[in-house]
């Protein structure tokens, strides 16, 4: 059985993972050039996808939608390419999406280990693998885009 301690913990780190995500999508799309326009209206609706999340989750830990309170250890992962491609200025097309994909990984990796074990309620549980099905498809979607980039 689950407990409420466990369970919080887990659902606060998912929240701030997607605060997160919606945060390096958000640069991402501050930073992108007109060449790769079409990324942007893709990154805006992962960043959406994101929020909706931190609202769901918010309802089950029964609290007000976290937005933007702490940065996680995974979610900074999420961000951090923002900052490489500052520093190198890789800002190709391929470039972008190889790290969108790095940050992906690091939301799906929250999302698996989260499903892991019995610590989340049965209802819990359908949230977060319904969120994660979503996840799982927005990183095959920027692997393939960034498969095709490099082609």
């Amino acid at each position: 059985m689950a407990t409420i301690g466990k369970t919080t913990g887990l659902i606060e780190d998912l929240i701030e993972i997607n605060n997160d995500r919606v945060a390096g999508f958000e640069k991402a799309i501050e930073d992108i050039n007109d060449e790769n326009i079409d990324l942007k209206a893709i990154f805006e609706d992962y960043a959406q996808q994101s929020r909706k999340n931190v609202q769901e989750l918010s309802a089950i830990a029964g609290s007000a939608p976290h937005l933007e309170t702490e940065k996680s250890v995974s979610g900074t992962l999420h961000r951090a390419w923002i900052d490489v491609k500052s520093l190198f200025g890789g800002s190709d097309r391929a470039s972008i999406l190889s790290e969108a994909e790095r940050g992906e990984d690091a939301i799906k990796k929250a999302y698996q280990d989260a499903l892991v074990g019995d610590e989340l309620m049965l209802d819990e549980q359908l949230v977060v693998r319904n969120q994660a099905q979503g996840i799982n498809a927005a990183h095959d979607r920027i692997k393939a885009l960034r498969d095709v980039s490099k082609a």
